[in-house]
């Protein structure tokens, strides 16, 4: 098997508010959009569908649920500079910036659905 692109479909109560949190801090771009439905892209990064809750394309035992318990998590270089820009940009850092002994050094925000989204920088461990 060859994969040839990676998307992540999150199903969410407010696919608008959850865009524009992508495209104006995350750098994604909108690729298609619909009644209930986006599309999102970056060269660099997994795709990311979102879904309205309820939206009948969804199979009827998947229509009511919503992204939970997810992590989407980047990994990036200049971890520091991405706090300081999410900061400077009115995000909440919703769990602060941690170095954990292995060598991962993360923060993450949520986007107004409820999306966490963790930024990660590896470092060579202690």
């Amino acid at each position: 098997m060859k994969i040839n692109a990676s998307t992540i479909s999150l199903t969410i109560a407010d696919v608008a508010a959850s865009r524009s949190f992508f495209v104006e801090h995350l750098g994604y771009e909108e690729r298609v959009a619909a009644e209930g439905f986006a599309s999102l892209t970056r060269d660099d990064a997994v795709d990311v569908v979102l879904l309205q809750r309820g939206i009948e394309v969804l199979p009827p035992e998947q229509r009511d649920q919503q992204a939970s318990g997810l992590i989407l998590a980047f990994t990036v270089d200049g971890l520091d500079a991405e706090l300081k820009r999410l900061v400077d940009e009115g995000v909440e850092i919703t769990m602060p910036l941690r170095e954990e002994p292995w060598g991962e050094r993360l923060f993450q925000v949520t986007d107004p659905n409820g999306v966490v989204i963790q930024l990660v920088e590896w470092t060579t461990p202690s």
